[in-house]
């Protein structure tokens, strides 16, 4: 994997913002990103960063490296799984013209996000696309805990290891690593101690943690985020930066005040930010960072919303220096 860029873009793309207003088309929106900017002054070598693209797939993936061109990152977490930007069963036809669209544009494809959970041919034919286009790390999909499953969750656990175990070794063969991502809620992983749980006694060559600063700090309040990081350390291999906020819904029936998350810039939201990513600098992680900007938007308003995050993310970078 190619860890950090020894020296990142010169300059990145800020898109005035009443231009993204005015604008009624992506073209539109795109044209209008022509000015650069210098970025302030920040680190000798400034970690590599990509964008998820699942909010950007009502757009062909040629306008999607256009729009992450002019934004100024160094590619794509390209989405390869049903309902994505490629069928997983089109893998090996469609990646190839991917590889060559981001390359156009002065981008790689850094990952794939997948929905790869057990060693099958249409898994297969992922890993193979990956072997053949150079990509080294997917994020792998999710175990479902069905609510029936109550009391059996340690069983569970040893059905899901036993996968993953079967996986890292299919991905072996096409000297790919697949990334088990710290989620939350109804799914496992549901936190980054499951995470560690389920890994522990696996070679850090054969698989990978997946951290994600949002899940990480819904999950783990106000320190459990970081003693997660400290366990899987040997195991990093992606970081997912996305924030979100706990807004206030209507009561139950007991009077008990409810809470839902939206998901919010990176520099709002409940997840510090620069702390989690100083910790993760410090542990020694070396690699690329991915922009979770999952808001539910118009694809024009979340290209104003990425173009926010990534600037926000530069000043935590210069930080680092």
């Amino acid at each position: 994997m190619n860890t950090v860029s020894t020296t990142h873009k010169a300059a990145s793309v800020i898109c005035n913002r009443r231009d993204f207003v005015r604008s009624t088309t992506v073209a539109g929106l795109v044209a209008g990103c022509n000015t650069l900017q210098a970025v302030e002054a920040g680190p000798e070598t400034t970690p590599r960063v990509c964008i998820y693209t699942e909010q950007f797939q009502s757009l062909p993936i040629a306008k999607v490296c256009e729009v992450f061109q002019h934004i100024g990152v160094d590619g794509l977490d390209l989405t390869v799984r049903p309902g994505g930007h490629i069928e997983p069963k089109n893998a090996r036809a469609e990646l190839p013209a991917a590889v060559k669209a981001a390359r156009d544009h002065g981008l790689d494809i850094m990952m794939l996000t997948t929905g790869i959970n057990a060693p099958n041919k249409t898994a297969e034919g992922v890993l193979a696309a990956c072997q053949d286009s150079g990509i080294d790390r997917i994020k792998l999909g999710y175990f479902g805990v069905p609510s029936q499953s109550f009391g059996k969750l340690a069983k569970l656990m040893d059905e899901v290891r036993r996968k993953l175990v079967a996986v890292a070794e299919l991905a072996a063969k096409y000297e790919v690593k697949p990334c088990i991502h710290i989620h939350s809620g109804d799914t496992m992983p549901s936190n980054g101690f499951m995470v560690y749980d389920l890994i522990r006694d696996m070679p850090t060559d054969r698989i990978g943690a997946y951290l994600d600063s949002h899940h990480m700090t819904v999950t783990g309040g106000a320190g459990g985020w970081r003693q997660a990081i400290d366990l899987l350390t040997p195991w990093i291999s992606l970081v997912a930066l996305k924030n979100s906020q706990w807004r206030p819904v209507e009561r139950d029936n007991t009077g008990q005040q409810r809470w839902r998350i939206e998901y919010c810039r990176l520099e709002d939201g409940i997840a510090p930010i620069a702390d989690f990513v100083s910790t993760v600098e410090k542990v020694g992680y070396r690699g690329f960072y991915t922009l979770h900007t999952e808001y539910k938007r118009p694809v024009e308003d979340c290209i104003q919303l990425t173009t926010d995050d990534f600037r926000f993310l530069q000043k935590v970078f210069a930080r680092l220096s």
